[in-house]
């Protein structure tokens, strides 16, 4: 009697049970997972406030680093290890908030015009497209002076300006799915819009916009210590990252210790890259998965 054979294997079955991020994305994953909890629970942990002086008897700017300031002093002799601590809670949190919001504008926007159609959808179409091709920057230094650089306002004005980007692709992505035979058997069945949104048009939308909202934080950390880099950001003597380097660019021009200027900009930039690492993972990914399903 032969052995029965062993059932096939699909694709899709051997990646269960293992880890969907490469290398890189296990790094990024680390990185981001490291500034989350200096943000959250770093100011707890570091001595010093982010505005005191770790050597108050001996005055100077630009220290090298030492024990008691492990990343040297500022331009004021402070501490430059705590102000990053302290920074990395208003620069991502800020950052996060701001997507999120542009994020929860746009993507009910873009479905919800997409939707409903006619002139409507035309007019707030054509609306979206003109925002986006104004220059971000400058409609933030507009909104910031009309209102105040207060956390809250940059949280707003940052949010609206990127709302559009995800209208766009939201409403792209809605109206893709809306042709599609399983959404007009859902309606011919008597299911309501709400019903049709969350079980047929969101469970098809919500890869690509995951992958966007990923993309989005990056632009928007970028853009947020840009302004404070201008001076129109977090404003002193709070700290974040941006205005850390435009406070401290003075090292750079006389030789004095670069770690002032060198910390936060390491820090902009390992957050933006780890997050870069997991979005492409998490695409390519997706992208692995819908090929072995075909």
């Amino acid at each position: 009697m032969t052995a029965a054979p062993k059932p096939a294997v699909s694709a899709t079955s051997r990646g269960k049970g293992h880890s969907r991020l490469t290398w890189f994305g296990r790094v990024g994953a680390a990185i981001l997972i490291f500034w989350a909890v200096v943000a959250v629970l770093g100011p707890f942990l570091v001595p010093l406030g982010e505005n005191d002086l770790p050597f108050p008897d001996d005055y100077g700017s630009f220290q090298a680093p030492r024990p008691g300031a492990w990343l040297g002093t500022d331009s004021q002799d402070r501490d430059v290890l705590a102000r990053i601590v302290y920074g990395a809670s208003r620069t991502l949190g800020i950052s996060l908030m701001a997507t999120l919001l542009g994020f929860l504008i746009g993507v009910v926007g873009g479905v919800g015009s997409g939707l409903i159609g006619g002139l409507t959808d035309v007019l707030v179409a054509r609306f979206n497209d003109a925002m986006i091709s104004l220059p971000t920057i400058m409609l933030g230094l507009i909104g910031i002076a009309a209102f105040g650089s207060s956390i809250p306002v940059l949280i707003v004005i940052t949010g609206c300006l990127f709302a559009p980007i995800a209208f766009r692709l939201a409403r792209a992505l809605g109206m893709e799915v809306m042709t599609q035979d399983f959404v007009e058997a859902a309606r011919l069945r008597g299911e309501g819009l709400w019903w049709v949104i969350r079980a047929e048009i969101w469970p098809n939308i919500w890869l690509p916009l995951l992958s966007e909202f990923g993309l989005r934080l990056i632009y928007v950390i970028l853009f947020v210590s840009s302004l404070s880099f201008l001076g129109l950001g977090i404003q002193p003597p709070r700290a974040d990252w941006g205005s850390m380097v435009r406070e401290n660019i003075a090292a750079l021009q006389f030789g004095a210790s670069a770690m002032p200027v060198l910390a936060p900009a390491i820090a902009i930039a390992s957050v933006t890259m780890a997050i870069n690492f997991i979005v492409d993972d998490f695409t390519n990914g997706a992208g692995r998965r819908r090929t072995a399903r075909r």
